[in-house]
């Protein structure tokens, strides 16, 4: 079960027993090596060897899996556990997805970039002639759809470790992307474009009622303020933003500076 989970790309958590101590004159039902599989929304598979352990299991287990981040857990004795255990929880998985809108010259090098990562990529324009897997053949789907449709049937999918990236810097294209975005609970939205056009993209989103709430999560000019001119160098950019943001490290991000977006180099 949870090798076919973690094929299906669905996330699963193991917990072993890797160390247990009971009383000499206890017989115990919990044994070394024991395994229990759990999955959000589904029923527990395995146990540990009795309820008390597998109860805490289960939400250490839970959480981890909201974390992404296996440990090792140390449960003490008490009134309501009969044995005092170590456990390990291994944690699978789905990667990190990023949606790319625009299938401009950016997205080559962003594609790139982001699959070195360990990203699922899928690369999405409504422009046929654009969106060929002949152009961006490292992406894992190429999309020919409008943005918002693309998100009406994806979007509930996307969560906090996922990140779309609008890289027409057209209007007719990212203010339906936003606007799809914004509903969805993605942790990073980035959208490229001059100064003058991100001020014009939120003067529109603002009036067609989007709130600062809303506003606040858009990263414009998207990537952080390193200079970059290049396709490569933006792409870099990006990423360091998207994990700057994810990891809570304050980053020098475009959004929050002033001035001309690409210098002059030295």
């Amino acid at each position: 079960m949870a090798r076919d989970a973690v094929r299906a790309g669905e996330p699963v958590a193991l917990a072993s027993v890797i160390e247990v101590k009971h009383a000499e004159d206890m017989e115990s039902s919990y044994v070394l090596g024991a395994v229990m599989a759990v999955r959000p929304a589904h029923d527990v598979v395995g146990t540990l060897g009795g309820e008390g352990l597998d109860r805490v299991v289960i939400d250490d287990a839970l959480a981890a899996l909201g974390t992404g981040r296996s440990s090792v857990h140390h449960y003490a004795k008490n009134e309501f556990l009969d044995v005092e255990a170590t456990v390990y929880i291994e944690v699978f998985r789905a990667p990190q997805k990023m949606v790319i809108f625009g299938a401009v010259d950016f997205t080559a090098a962003l594609v790139r970039a982001a699959v070195n990562l360990g990203y699922h990529v899928v690369v999405c324009d409504a422009r046929e002639v654009f969106a060929s897997p002949l152009r961006f053949p490292e992406a894992d789907e190429v999309i020919v759809e409008w943005p918002h449709r693309y998100l009406e049937k994806v979007g509930s999918t996307l969560g906090p470790r996922d990140a779309i990236c609008v890289l027409t810097h057209d209007h007719k294209f990212d203010f339906p992307a936003l606007i799809g975005a914004f509903g969805t609970r993605v942790g990073y939205i980035g959208a490229m474009g001059s100064r003058r056009t991100n001020a014009e993209r939120i003067e529109l989103l603002r009036a067609d009622g989007v709130g600062d709430e809303a506003l606040a999560r858009l990263m414009a000019p998207i990537g952080l303020d390193i200079g970059a001119r290049n396709p490569e160098e933006t792409a870099v950019a990006i990423l360091a933003e998207i994990i700057g943001l994810q990891s809570g490290t304050r980053v020098p991000s475009l959004r929050n500076g002033t001035g001309r977006i690409h210098r002059a180099p030295s």
